[in-house]
């Protein structure tokens, strides 16, 4: 895993304060774009923060419904200097016409509603679990992870994904695409072969449709953000048996389903 330092550059550049100019240097996080190879053929090219490229070609792939299970992954290899990884699944090969040629942004993803491709489905059931948290639990853990966001402190350009237990991070990703971050949480769990029904995901971004699934199809029982959901990624929740809660911070969250796993 790269070293925060390793995620900025220093870029000089213009200040303007009180109606004059003075010249210095800032800060800024890095983005680099990644081709991705399935099976020898060029399948997208994602565009993220440099580091943990092995769990983000892998839980993309899972997001996509590529990767089902652990014994189908056969091999990944990485050049990380040229923005190059090769993945090879066993199995049939995945057909290029059940995907959408695109390239993915760090900010948006694919920019579609969710289920509109049948890759969305593949994963997806509902979500069993007795988890039980608290508010103070849920504090807890969003402080835990503003504490460990040190590239989006640096430079305001970077969200941050948390896999966590209701006692701690259990581990933590930077990256600049809130897709990205979560990809990377996927591809460690199942890589690790990590179980998700005990778990929280604690994440800095607007919980959309496609994070949400993402959620569904790790299994995990509870997603916690700083900001916002969207309508649609509340009502995908509520269908799928998942716990959104959203704006946890200062003291206070907004409970939108399944509310009887959040209790003191």
């Amino acid at each position: 895993m790269l070293e925060e330092n390793d995620k900025i550059v220093k870029l000089p550049v213009s200040f303007y304060k009180n109606g004059s100019f003075t010249e210095g240097e800032d800060v800024v996080v890095r983005e680099a774009p990644v081709t991705l190879y399935l099976n020898d053929q060029e399948f997208v090219t994602l565009v993220c923060s440099p580091g943990e490229l092995k769990e983000l070609a892998v839980g993309f792939l899972c997001s996509e419904g590529v990767l089902l299970k652990r014994e189908n992954l056969k091999s990944i290899l990485i050049n990380e200097d040229d923005g190059l990884i090769w993945v090879e699944t066993a199995g049939e090969s995945t057909s290029q016409e059940m995907f959408l040629k695109r390239f993915v942004t760090s900010c948006c993803g694919r920019g579609r509603a969710s289920f509109y491709f049948i890759n969305d489905t593949r994963g997806v059931a509902q979500v069993d679990s007795d988890l039980h948290i608290a508010p103070r639990d849920i504090f807890y853990l969003t402080d835990q992870l503003e504490k460990l966001s040190g590239v989006f402190k640096t430079t305001g350009g970077a969200h941050s994904a948390a896999l966590c237990t209701r006692d701690g991070v259990v581990f933590f990703y930077e990256d600049i695409g809130r897709h990205n971050a979560v990809d990377k949480i996927f591809g460690r769990c199942f890589l690790d072969g990590i179980p998700y029904a005990d778990k929280i995901l604690v994440f800095s971004g607007r919980i959309s449709s496609e994070i949400l699934i993402k959620v569904a199809k790790m299994g995990i029982p509870v997603i916690v953000s700083r900001s916002a959901p969207t309508e649609l990624a509340v009502k995908l929740a509520d269908q799928l048996g998942i716990t959104v809660v959203g704006f946890a911070r200062e003291g206070r969250l907004s409970l939108y389903t399944h509310h009887k796993r959040v209790a003191d």
